[in-house]
């Protein structure tokens, strides 16, 4: 039975408007609301119109005038999620019944392309992967769980949804793999890019993987259009332990393990490889002369520098030590592209690693990975493995935001995907996060956007919990606005920049970031204005060119871009919003209540403090005349009994199911719709059905409806419209 606000409700699934939303537990109660993908059923809701099925179907994608494009010359961007495991009720190479389910599900939700992450783990861990976790070595792979991926890929390629293969991402040695050190090294960060055993041992795993033949698609994947990406490392750049200080060699079993760092023998083997580089590389002027201000007697290898060294190493001497690791980094990925593609005979496209610590600079490792197909960022709002006073809102902080950090690493020319993303859970602010990310992305042009992650759970032993901090799989929040942002992002609702603004880098100046301020970050650009990538486009053109030159600041509040169609309102550091004002889409993200701004068809009274409120047409046609919308209103999510820290950074006691929203309520008015004579609303439940049906009522500037009874995340909304001429 509805409350008596909501008695006047009707179903009608002709129309779909979106509205997501959070606030404070201190102002609104919170309501048990579970999402269910396994009772899921085809509805006016599914996104599957925005793909294109099977995955592949023309052939290979590939890069046409610096963007993803079809084999048939179509532009193509990625909506994706990074598929794991780690949860005990969840599996990274799932069982038959459940492969069906959630490649089905994931692209009712706007998904067209999956993340496969750890794929490189052995059974004995978790996430499962395909390494047999009963041998002494990592080199075999368990046939079991090579069926589990071949049919989960190509339950996914039916439904239209990609697959991305990262191949070196948490692999661990064992002593029957003769890799020394095997028991200290770990996953072997930076390691894996120049010990000769481990550049062996990864092409053998690339070559099992990419070579097999999956019997459900009849294909090897090395010749599998459906597998859009391959991704070469995880995370994992020599350039980026030698500006952290883990180049030391100073792990032995004996010692304390403060931070990542080289054990000696791998200290020995880069610092050989070093001053065999210098012998190949400089004159010998110009080595002695290096010798000499390294401070080492003739003949004597020179030593490599120490973080703590950066500040007042020579010039000559730093930017020396910079080349290497450099040419180092730049080597290892071109060989392993070359393998790859020339040795396997690998058609898809290939990633290099990923721009992930925004902290340090990112343009010397450009130099490396701008050589492959694609460009990749990472990159998390207060990750809580990074932040101390974590669970405060974005929108408040623009500068900051993930949206220009991820920025700084476009190139001209190149494909650009985001391949991990997220605000992990619990996080009051997370309904922030999809919208915003898929204008901005959108306003920028980028290729691709995954999230991380998305756990499948297994039929019959899972519970409507959140289970750790980055599975998105049960979350209210982020499964309501997973459709909102593939509709902004892969429909293209937001218009890209009409303007784009190119930076330029000398080889000085990219050597000097390494030695820049943390201050700097995340561009690493003195005089940078950070307003610019949330204004116009931004790209870099060239590399070890012409310097930087100056760039113009208009400080301003709210900062527009260039379309019109995106504004961000902050006031010095508090009550943030973002509005996105466009044709199909029109949101308002933030501190709603404050505000009271409206945008063109959509303006909120609403109790919640903080909310992210989007309407989008379905039918693709623009708001003012489309007859069916997509509303979802959704709160901030807690687990039952889940207890804060005494900062409300992070939970103290992690809670049992079910999920709790805070539900927005209120009332969204729709206006400048054309020829409307009826509107309804139907509220849908976590598995997407029907809860009741709301009559919206005409109003001097628009129709009205209210919101928040029953308790929900998202509507369905029909449109009617008068058909006399």
């Amino acid at each position: 039975m509805l409350g008596p606000r909501n008695q006047y409700l009707t179903w009608l699934a002709v129309g779909l408007v979106m509205v997501s939303a959070c606030g404070y537990a201190q102002q609104q109660a919170l309501t048990p609301f579970t999402i269910n993908h396994e009772p899921r059923v085809n509805s006016p809701a599914d996104l599957t119109f925005l793909i294109e099925a099977p995955a592949g179907k023309d052939g290979f994608i590939r890069v046409a005038d610096g963007h993803l494009v079809t084999a048939s010359g179509k532009r193509l961007r990625f909506w994706g999620v990074n598929m794991t495991g780690w949860l005990k009720d969840s599996a990274l190479l799932p069982p038959q019944p459940e492969a069906k389910l959630y490649a089905t599900e994931l692209a009712r939700l706007g998904v067209n392309c999956v993340r496969f992450q750890f794929l490189d783990l052995t059974t004995k861990r978790r996430p499962a992967g395909l390494i047999d976790g009963d041998r002494d070595d990592t080199r075999v792979m368990d046939p079991k769980q090579l069926d589990r991926l071949d049919y989960l890929v190509a339950q996914l390629k039916a439904n239209g949804v990609y697959t991305d293969f990262n191949l070196n991402v948490g692999r661990t040695y064992k002593k029957g793999d003769d890799v020394t050190d095997y028991n200290l090294i770990g996953p072997a960060k930076a390691i894996t890019e120049f010990d000769p055993r481990l550049i062996e041992l990864q092409k053998e795993y690339a070559r099992q993987l990419l070579t097999h033949y999956n019997p459900y698609t009849h294909s090897e994947y090395r010749n599998e259009p459906a597998i859009a990406i391959v991704e070469i490392v995880n995370e994992n750049s020599i350039l980026e332990f030698w500006r952290r200080n883990w180049l030391r060699g100073e792990l032995r079993a004996d010692a304390p393990h403060y931070q990542l760092d080289l054990t000696p023998y791998h200290a020995k083997l880069l610092n050989d490889d070093f001053n065999s580089w210098l012998e190949r590389t400089l004159t010998p002027a110009q080595l002695a002369h290096l010798r000499q201000i390294a401070g080492v007697a003739p003949g004597q290898p020179v030593p490599r520098l120490l973080r703590q060294d950066f500040d007042t190493a020579p010039q000559e001497r730093f930017y020396t030590e910079a080349a290497f690791y450099t040419q180092l980094e730049t080597h290892f990925l071109e060989d392993m592209k070359s393998y790859l593609k020339r040795t396997l005979g690998v058609k898809s496209l290939i990633i290099g690693e990923a721009d992930h610590t925004y902290w340090i600079p990112g343009m010397p490792l450009l130099r490396s990975t701008s050589r492959m197909d694609i460009i990749d960022g990472h990159v998390y709002w207060q990750h809580p493995a990074i932040y101390g006073r974590r669970n405060t809102p974005m929108v408040n902080d623009p500068l900051n935001s993930i949206e220009v950090k991820l920025t700084r690493s476009v190139m001209v020319g190149r494909p650009y995907t985001v391949s991990e993303v997220n605000e992990p859970f619990p996080h009051d602010y997370e309904c922030e996060l999809m919208p915003v990310l898929a204008a901005y992305g959108a306003f920028q042009d980028w290729d691709g956007i995954f999230f991380y992650t998305f756990e499948p759970k297994l039929i019959g032993q899972w519970q409507p919990v959140i289970g750790d901090h980055f599975d998105i799989s049960l979350d209210p929040v982020k499964m309501a606005e997973l459709p909102v942002g593939a509709l902004i992002f892969l429909r293209h609702d937001v218009q890209t920049a009409e303007k784009k603004i190119e930076r330029t880098y000398s080889t000085q100046q990219i050597n000097e970031s390494l030695r820049l301020p943390d201050s700097e970050d995340p561009y690493f650009t003195p005089g940078f204005p950070l307003t610019l990538p949330l204004e116009h486009g931004s790209r870099i053109r060239c590399l070890d060119c012409q310097p930087t030159q100056p760039f113009q600041d208009s400080p301003a509040n709210p900062i527009r871009s260039d379309t019109g169609q995106l504004a961000w309102y902050s006031s010095e550091g508090k009550d943030g919003l973002v509005t996105i004002d466009t044709p199909r889409t029109n949101a308002l993200i933030g501190f709603v209540k404050k505000a009271s701004i409206a945008t063109s068809h959509l303006s909120v009274e609403v109790k919640n403090d903080f909310c992210a409120i989007t309407v989008s047409s379905l039918d693709g046609k623009p708001l003012s005349v489309s007859s069916l919308l997509l509303l979802t209103a959704t709160g901030r999510v807690e687990n039952t009994g889940s207890t804060w820290d005494p900062r409300r950074a992070n939970y103290e006691q992690w809670g049992t199911a079910p999920t709790l929203i805070e539900p927005v309520t209120g009332w969204v008015l729709l206006k400048n719709l054309e020829g409307v004579v009826a509107m309804t609303a139907t509220p849908l439940d976590g598995s997407w059905r029907p809860l009741g049906e709301v009559h919206a009522r005409f109003l001097e500037h628009g129709w009205e409806f209210p919101i928040g009874e029953p308790a929900t995340t998202t509507y369905l909304v029909k449109v009617i419209r008068s058909t006399a001429p």
